[in-house]
């Protein structure tokens, strides 16, 4: 594991509605530098920033026109190797995020590839032979198009129509037109995704968080292992020019992305999963009605964990581009609870921008570059008074996304301006994990109650401290066995837990850290 993430606290940027600098309704390169000095002041030492490559954004730039370019409407190459070195002088890591397993309709690959004399391109997507080939559902594609080249065949994608999937091979070769995974042409895939890489980790990125990391290669094999062998093979090479670059997966099955060679995993994030039952949920664990059962989320945690420990991290995030923000499902209360959890728990946590002051989903907005439901997280940062709440100062129509309305949204000029804030509440807790070794990524992590009815509460231990983490998001008071004499509480919201004579009592709505050795 690399060093630097024991510590780490990352940020998610998402450009389009960031900081706009120029005035034309989206977020660019040059306002993520305005606001670099925000990022560390409230303690990120990381950041990802998404998508922001030339592409025709039907997928909001998760369709890759050219690897090798940013899209103008953020800047240039250089003004984003400037955030890099900007960024660096603040002592903060910067992740790109990666789009591997296709590319844009529109990118020159497909171009070539499409048509019906052989070349360099021909093999690099996923075609059939003949466009009467049987298209039954294959593991890892969505499905097939066609009707639009010169080619015979139809096209393999790998979610939307507008994202031609790569060819990295097949698992199981059951037909002519499929490629073995150490084919010529599954090797030549490969090759350029590290050349992709490459070029950016030279220029000064620090990573990337790898976006549909296991849907490389195609056709059903156990527990993903092609491509497992194929994420081991990438790594063994980059790894060796760039020993400190980290790469956080979206898996969701941390054992398979970290045996895959990665440094980091979104917990259990996929749509069906038991994570969600903490706080992604209107009847979650930190919700309302907080009796939830969460055995099954907590089983599945502990099985990656276990199988994961001293080898990578399990990453909590309090939201991201594609979820709807916590807001709709937890009040300001429940929030800071989510976020004394997310950030006393093993594995990097990740911040979604906006989440520290409580950015509302905005419901009913018409999906804006393929957004769909995801358009309402992704309205504008909310800055401060001043038009566009800080964001932009083009006209209110002219925003990539509009804001919200409500003329009482949060803003961080208002939050940082009073300590009882969220953003002051969630900079506070930033601190205290920075400051408590027993909260470093990698720290030892024991669960005592994570059960119906009992408050959440779990043990982590570092070189010189021992804590004892107490969370209760219910209205009533709960109480359970504990061994443990208090030394000193460290962080406390709401009524401060007691712990003596064997019990230890959580008051409703609170949160503690207490020292216990």
């Amino acid at each position: 594991m690399k060093e630097w993430l024991k510590d780490a606290v990352f940020y998610e940027i998402y450009p389009q509605t960031f900081k706009d600098s120029n005035a034309d309704g989206i977020g660019d390169f040059q306002g993520i530098i305005e606001k670099l000095d925000y990022v560390k002041d409230m303690g990120f030492n990381a950041i990802w920033v998404n998508p922001c490559f030339v592409s025709p954004f039907y997928d909001a730039g998760y369709d890759v026109e050219d690897f090798y370019h940013v899209a103008p409407r953020y800047g240039t190459n250089e003004d984003l190797k400037q955030v890099f070195e900007e960024a660096h002088k603040r002592e903060i890591r910067v992740l790109l995020d990666l789009v591997p397993g296709h590319t844009a309709v529109t990118h020159k690959w497909l171009k070539e590839s499409m048509k019906a004399e052989h070349n360099e391109f021909t093999d690099r997507y996923v075609w059939t032979d003949d466009l009467n080939t049987n298209r039954e559902k294959i593991h890892n594609l969505s499905g097939f198009i066609a009707g639009f080249s010169e080619r015979m065949g139809a096209l393999g994608v790998n979610y939307f129509t507008t994202q031609p999937a790569l060819n990295y091979g097949f698992a199981k070769v059951t037909e002519p037109w499929q490629f073995a995974v150490d084919s010529e042409a599954a090797i030549a895939t490969r090759d350029e995704l590290i050349n992709v890489m490459r070029f950016w980790l030279k220029m000064g990125c620090d990573g990337f968080r790898v976006d549909m990391a296991s849907f490389l290669v195609k056709a059903d094999d156990e527990n993903n292992s092609a491509t497992v062998k194929l994420w081991n093979d990438i790594f063994k090479i980059i790894n060796a020019e760039f020993p400190e670059a980290a790469y956080v997966a979206e898996w969701g099955v941390a054992k398979q992305a970290i045996s895959s060679g990665f440094d980091m995993d979104f917990t259990l994030q996929n749509v069906n999963s038991p994570y969600n039952d903490l706080f992604k949920k209107k009847n979650a664990f930190f919700s309302a009605n907080p009796e939830v059962d969460i055995t099954k989320w907590f089983h599945s945690y502990m099985d990656n964990y276990t199988a994961t420990k001293d080898r990578g991290l399990m990453c909590f995030f309090s939201g991201n581009h594609d979820v709807k923000r916590a807001s709709l499902f937890l009040d300001e209360i429940r929030m800071r609870l989510m976020f004394a959890f997310i950030l006393s728990m093993p594995g990097a946590p990740f911040i979604y921008n906006g989440d520290e002051i409580g950015m509302k989903y905005i419901q009913g907005l018409k999906s804006v570059e393929g957004a769909y439901l995801r358009s309402g997280s992704r309205t504008p940062m909310q800055w401060d008074d001043t038009v566009n709440s800080g964001f932009s100062a083009a006209k209110p129509d002219q925003l990539y996304i509009p804001m919200d309305p409500d003329p009482k949204r949060p803003t961080v000029k208002a939050q940082l301006a009073d300590e009882t804030s969220m953003l002051n509440e969630v900079k506070r807790l930033i601190k205290v994990r920075k400051e408590t070794d027993a909260f470093r990524s990698d720290a030892s992590f024991e669960p005592l109650y994570f059960t119906n009815g009992q408050p959440l509460v779990y043990i982590r231990k570092g070189t010189d401290k021992t804590v004892l983490v107490a969370i209760n998001p219910s209205d009533s008071e709960k109480e359970c066995a504990c061994e443990y004499t208090a030394k000193e509480v460290i962080y406390s919201f709401g009524k401060t837990a007691a712990c003596a004579n064997g019990r230890l009592n959580v008051p409703p709505l609170s949160a503690a850290y207490i020292i216990i050795k």
